[in-house]
Formats: structure tokens, C-alpha cells, sequence
């Protein structure tokens, strides 16, 4: 015997489907479009009628990451205030949502991004990378603060300070180096944090390399002669 109920519910539903599918259709044209035209309302309105903030666009690009691109600063921070918003993500390049806002030198995303636990020292290239490329001390500062790894290397080796002396402000490259960073590192290219600076044919940076290779020299020279100056314990002591 057929179930006339159970067949109608089918129907109600089938027939439910291209309603459903073109009001999505709508909601993600309306989610994208108020991401590029920076509408936080508009972004918003849709999150609260459940719209996915995690949402990638056609080219594969999560809503958040398309807000730091764009950019359209105040969508970002509605999406990255959301609590259903993944902080964690990765575009194509392997870049995380706080790598681009170090990049940009915004210290109000950063700080936000990291208070809501977003990966300080991902493996690869980091957001210290990126903040030292910007040449944006008080994100390098933040970064630091917080335990990011100064000398840390990107999958052929290149450390932010060489990012610094190549792309960077002086003002970067000299806060890296009095924070500690290692000036003797070469990358898999067999380049230091000065060959960087010449490449990039920056006066001031390849100044500054030089300079601390200079102290740097001058402490362990003190530190041989410190050690040789101790006096000899006296034979049968």
C-alpha cells in the first residue's frame, strides 16, 4: 500500500530544493559582494540568519582572508569578532589570516587575531616574516613580546631579519637586531641577513648589518681575551 503521506512530504521537499538552492545562491552573491564593498551591516545580517562566516569565495579564498586582502577593515572586524569564525585558516600560499595583518601593519588585528589563539609561529614562512617585510616595528615588537621565534626560518631558510634588510624599514631591521636576531645565519641559498641587505641595495640596512657584525666581533674578542686572562691554577692545587 503506498503512504500517501510520506509521498507528499517528498514532493513539499523536492519541490523545497531549487527554493533552497537559489535563496544560498543569494545569501552567498550578498555575503561577497558586502565583503568587497566593506558592509559590515550587510555582512552581519547574514551571519545572524546563519550564513557561514568560513564561506570561501569562487577563487577558493575564505571570507576572512578576502576581507584582509581587499581591504575592507571593518567587515574584518565584524568576521574576526564572530564567534563561528575559523581564525586558523590557509589560503593557496599557505598564509594564515594573521600572516596578512602583520603584513599590513595592523596592530589592532594582530592583537585581536592572537587573543583568539591564531598560531604565532606556524611552520614555513610566519607572521614575523611578514611583519619584518612590512617593516612595521610595533607589530614586530607585539610579535615578540608574545613568543614568536625572532630567528625563525622559512622553508628555504630565510629568517625575518633578512626579510628586513631586504624589503624593511631601518627602524625594523635595527629593533630585530637588538632583540637578538642572528645575523650569521645564511639561508639555503647561502645568503646572510647582509647579502640580503645588498641585494636589495639598502644603504641604510646594509649600515646596520655591518655595524652589528662589527659589535658582535668586538664581544667575542672580549670574551677570548676575558678567557685567557684567567689566571692558571697553580700546579698540585
Amino acid at each position: 500500500m503506498f503512504n500517501f503521506n510520506k509521498i507528499k512530504k517528498s514532493i513539499v521537499f523536492i519541490g523545497f530544493l531549487p527554493f533552497f538552492s537559489l535563496s544560498f545562491a543569494g545569501a552567498y552573491d550578498d555575503f561577497f559582494r558586502a565583503i568587497l564593498s566593506d558592509d559590515p551591516r550587510g555582512v552581519q545580517v547574514l551571519l545572524q540568519r546563519g550564513f557561514d562566516p568560513n564561506t570561501v569565495n569562487p577563487e577558493g579564498n575564505p571570507a576572512l582572508m578576502l576581507a584582509l586582502r581587499v581591504p575592507a577593515p571593518k567587515v574584518v572586524d565584524v568576521l574576526i569578532s564572530w564567534p563561528q569564525t575559523k581564525i586558523e585558516v590557509r589560503n593557496a600560499q599557505d598564509e594564515s589570516p594573521l600572516m596578512l595583518a602583520a603584513l599590513r601593519g595592523q596592530l589592532d588585528w594582530v592583537k585581536k587575531l592572537v587573543d583568539r589563539d591564531a598560531d604565532i609561529n606556524k611552520t614555513g614562512w610566519t607572521p614575523l616574516h611578514y611583519a619584518a617585510t612590512g617593516g612595521h616595528v610595533p607589530v614586530i615588537e607585539y610579535l615578540l613580546d608574545n613568543s614568536a621565534y625572532i630567528d625563525a626560518e622559512s622553508p628555504n631558510g630565510t629568517t625575518p631579519l633578512m626579510m628586513a634588510a631586504m624589503y624593511g624599514s631601518p627602524e625594523a631591521v635595527k629593533h630585530l637586531i637588538q632583540a637578538g636576531a642572528d645575523l650569521q645565519i645564511k639561508n639555503g641559498a647561502n645568503m646572510t641577513a647582509l647579502d640580503f641587505a645588498q641585494r636589495g641595495n639598502r644603504p641604510n640596512n646594509i649600515e646596520l648589518m655591518q655595524e652589528g657584525l662589527r659589535r658582535e666581533a668586538a664581544r667575542e674578542a672580549r670574551k677570548k681575551a676575558a678567557a685567557t686572562s684567567q689566571p692558571t691554577p697553580a700546579a698540585g692545587r
